[in-house]
């Protein structure tokens, strides 16, 4: 399908592509792969003609369309579905023509193409698409102007996926979607019927769509099949040769020089250490095997941990004004939760955080905080308020004491992984990635005991994903994470809260329970197929096993908060009776022992009962059960 011979390209001093030849099979779904910076999206605005390659060419098969999503959102008053339509020029010129045309034989070669390409079903597979991606049937009639940039370049995605090209470009996709739309994509993208190479940082989006992969390395390209994985193994396996060659080659140099360092004087032994001369000049330089290069990134841990809860919600309604939101929000935080929030953009997930921020006062109901919690917030609108002109230490400077010392200031920079090359870059000069890597670094910078995380991924290629996960796992505070990327979710959340219909509830089920849900819920299959009865009825199962654990949410919530509150009273009871075990305890201060006896019966008896609400809960979660 796409053929790039000797492709190379500048820019400024730097090759991005250098000599690059590589064919694309027909029909492959690849994803293109390499580190922020590349030249990934180098090579697609070349394919797509928008720059020229400085020597080298590329080819397509005759007649064959590409096709990529347009950075300009879709506006005016075109309808949603009359836009995804509307991509589709073909069909939407037969159609004008079809209006007009009076020759019979004319009229008959329209009709017959507009079969051929099934354009009387089209309306139908356009609107499937879109709510795929997550507009309802209702807002498919509204005009684009209604929409954000966000939703309308999902209208943009939905246009091309419709359009079906030869050879789809997809360039970071999921990263205008929420999970909701990542999960349908990915579904969707797994029966594209032609060719597709697509960027995305999300290993499990590239495993589960791709069947090759293309990887983009100090301008060189490596075509792999396989998916993600099996790549990353291939190369690990690559990276472990290459350096057991040049072990092997660099002893075998280090023992011929040695043999001439001692012969080369003796004339009995001149022609045997000429000899080896020749020898290690044959031998060569080592191709020493490019390894990327780990990435790293530190979040400072709260110094004082709160006791739990840290956050509880009692019966809570949050909005604007007077439009309501979320409403009957009976929830807790604990200190070390690892919550992923799941839900459709625009239902009110920007609308929780805040309320459990601080930066929303409920409409009504109770809120309450731990009065020393401190809450550090990242979200990937930030990005664009920078100013263009400061620098990471400029930033890292205003967020250190006053009588902080120029070392301290560069040594705290560095941790956030701008060392002396980029510490004093401008802004404007810092790559996405490495903006959202400073804005973590400055959101977390005096360890708060809550870090909320807005779609933290976008921008990040995988080794910074890689070390954001790693860096979660030993951050010791609470954590509340809003991503389209499941691996970050599946690898940092223990607990899931779905955010839907006005409401917050605990997701009972895992990842897979909730993509099985979403693909359901959104037509996975195609509109023209059959209804596959066996797996309606696997649907309704899976969703009245659903409606059953959602019923025990409330039940196993209580039980959570009950068993935090017990360890905390077991706790104090042991730190009360080391106390009271002490030998010299009553001796020292029969006051004090007395006291402490009294609140040890207190908390036992407090603990008796806590135990007794428990036993209860978990009696009721059984029945439901």
């Amino acid at each position: 399908m796409l053929t790039l011979s000797e492709l190379t390209y500048r820019l400024g001093p730097r090759l991005l592509i250098d000599s690059a030849s590589v064919t694309l099979p027909d029909g492959a779904r690849c994803g293109l792969v390499g580190r922020n910076g590349c030249g990934k999206s180098t090579l697609f605005r070349l394919l797509l003609g928008e720059i020229a390659p400085e020597s080298g060419t590329f080819s397509l098969p005759r007649g064959a369309r590409m096709g990529h999503v347009a950075q300009e959102a879709p506006g005016g008053p075109v309808s949603l579905l009359d836009y995804v339509l509307a991509a589709d020029t073909e069909r939407a010129s037969l159609l004008a023509e079809s209006e007009t045309a009076t020759d019979p034989a004319r009229i008959a070669e329209i009709q017959i193409r507009l079969t051929d390409i099934g354009a009387h079903a089209a309306p139908a597979r356009a609107a499937a698409i879109l709510s795929g991606l997550g507009f309802s049937h209702e807002d498919q009639a509204r005009p684009c102007s209604d929409f954000s940039g966000g939703w309308r370049m999902r209208v943009s995605l939905a246009a091309m996926l419709f359009l079906e090209p030869d050879l789809l470009l997809l360039d970071e996709p999921t990263n205008y979607l929420d999970i909701e739309g990542a999960i349908w994509l990915k579904s969707h993208l797994r029966r594209y019927p032609h060719t597709l190479l697509v960027v995305s940082h999300d290993k499990e989006f590239l495993d589960s769509v791709c069947d090759a992969i293309l990887h983009l390395d100090r301008g060189k390209m490596t075509f792999y099949r396989g998916n993600y994985s099996l790549f990353a193994r291939q190369r690990a396996e690559k990276a472990m040769l290459a350096e057991k060659e040049a072990d092997k080659v660099a002893a075998q140099r280090a023992h011929l020089q040695a043999f001439i360092d001692r012969f080369k004087a003796k004339a009995s032994k001149a022609k045997q250490a000429q000899s080896r001369v020749k020898q290690l000049e044959k031998l060569g330089p080592v191709a020493v095997f490019a390894r990327e290069e780990a990435a790293r990134l530190h979040l400072p841990n709260p110094e004082k941990p709160l006791s739990p809860p840290i956050v509880t919600m009692d019966r809570a309604v949050a909005g604007y004004g007077e439009r309501v939101v979320l409403r009957n929000l009976t929830l807790s935080i604990a200190e070390d939760d690892r919550i992923g929030l799941l839900g459709q953009n625009g239902n009110g997930k920007s609308t929780l955080v805040k309320l459990i921020a601080g930066r929303l006062a409920p409409l009504q109901g109770d809120v309450r905080r731990s009065p020393k919690l401190s809450v550090a917030y990242f979200a990937q609108h930030q990005l664009d308020e920078l100013d263009a002109t400061e620098t990471p230490y400029a930033l890292v400077r205003r967020k250190m004491p006053p009588q902080s010392g120029e070392a301290q200031i560069r040594a705290r920079t560095a941790q956030l992984g701008f060392g002396v090359d980029k510490a004093d870059t401008p802004i404007a000069r810092l790559s996405g990635g490495e903006k959202a890597r400073l804005l973590l670094g400055l959101a977390a910078f005096y360890g708060p005991h809550l870090l909320i995380l807005d779609e933290p991924t976008n921008h990040l290629d995988i080794p910074m994903r890689e070390a954001l996960v790693e860096a979660l796992a030993e951050y010791k505070g609470a954590v509340i994470i809003v991503s389209h990327d499941r691996a970050i979710l599946d690898a940092s959340c223990d607990r899931l809260w779905l955010v839907a219909e006005g409401v917050v509830k605990t997701f009972d089920g895992d990842l897979d329970d909730y993509e099985t849900m979403i693909i359901t819920a959104r037509g996975s299959q195609n509109a023209e197929g059959p209804v596959d009865r066996e797996a309606s009825g696997q649907a309704e199962q899976r969703r009245q096993a659903a409606e059953k654990r959602q019923n025990i949410k409330p039940l196993r919530e209580k039980s959570r908060l009950l068993e935090a509150q017990m360890e905390k009273l077991q706790t104090l009871l042991a730190r009360a009776d080391e106390v009271l075990a002490a030998p010299d305890t009553f001796a020292k201060s029969p006051e004090r022992a007395v006291q402490i006896a009294r609140d040890r019966a207190a908390l036992a008896e407090r603990l008796a009962a806590i135990e007794e609400e428990w036993l209860e809960v978990m009696a009721e979660i059984e029945a439901v059960g």
